[in-house]
């Protein structure tokens, strides 16, 4: 989406080019605040919040076409992987909303890096108490 904002005249610089890439940068911010949080209610509300900024980046790519900033050519597989996001955004939200648990989707974090989970059930940590 960088690349689009560049190609948009200058007279749009802190216009719509600035909402391009400041609705770029949300939709994955908002996506990662909610992986980062353990309430599946929170990751629903994270995941619309980026479904919104997604609309609104499509919606700008339409904007460019109708401005004839950027040919419909380069814009329309742009709008196709914003679509297929779309898609994923909404399975995802599915399958948070069909959990069967209750409040949580997990408490604890997982491990980093290459540690062997198997490993970790079995570390003696009575000198951490």
């Amino acid at each position: 989406m960088y690349r689009v904002a560049k190609h948009i005249p200058e007279s749009e610089k802190f216009g719509l080019a600035s909402q391009i890439r400041r609705a770029a940068v949300s939709l994955t911010n908002n996506i990662a605040e909610g992986h980062g949080r353990y309430h599946y209610l929170e990751q629903i509300k994270f995941m619309l919040q980026s479904r919104g900024s997604l609309e609104e980046l499509i919606d700008d790519l339409n904007i460019c076409v109708d401005e004839n900033y950027l040919p419909e050519v380069e814009i329309a597989p742009l709008k196709e992987n914003g679509w297929r996001v779309r898609q994923l955004i909404d399975g995802y939200v599915r399958y948070l909303r069909s959990r069967k648990a209750a409040n949580a989707v997990g408490e604890c974090s997982p491990p980093y890096g290459n540690v062997d989970a198997d490993h970790l059930t079995s570390l003696d940590l009575t000198n951490y108490e």
